[in-house]
């Protein structure tokens, strides 16, 4: 199999990942404060509290790692010379927003 489409194959799924929790995320933030605000058991604020760890380290931080390393790995692949092209040179600026938005988190 090319280098090129596995590698290719396996940034999509990661960016994929990594963006599915960005969106996620904040509505399980929102659950678990209406829980608190609502006096709910400590049971259901605990199991946000878990969730929202468990999909930070274990879902988010690996996609977001290996999206970066399979889209430098891409670039490599193509060459540097062909970043000349209007969308590669804005859309590593679009991935360092999102990264903001992760870190920020």
């Amino acid at each position: 199999m090319n280098a090129y489409l596995l590698f290719k194959s396996i940034h999509l799924i990661a960016v994929i990942s990594w963006m599915a929790g960005l969106l996620y995320l904040p509505r399980i933030f929102v659950y678990h404060s209406e829980a608190v605000e609502k006096n709910k058991s400590e049971d259901l604020t605990s199991t946000f509290k878990i969730m929202e760890k468990r999909l930070f380290i274990y879902i988010m931080n690996p996609a977001m790692i290996a999206s970066w390393i399979f889209g430098g790995l891409l670039i490599h692949a193509i060459g540097i010379d062909n970043l000349s092209s209007l969308w590669l040179q804005t859309f590593p600026k679009t991935f360092h927003f999102a990264l903001h938005i992760h870190l920020s988190v």
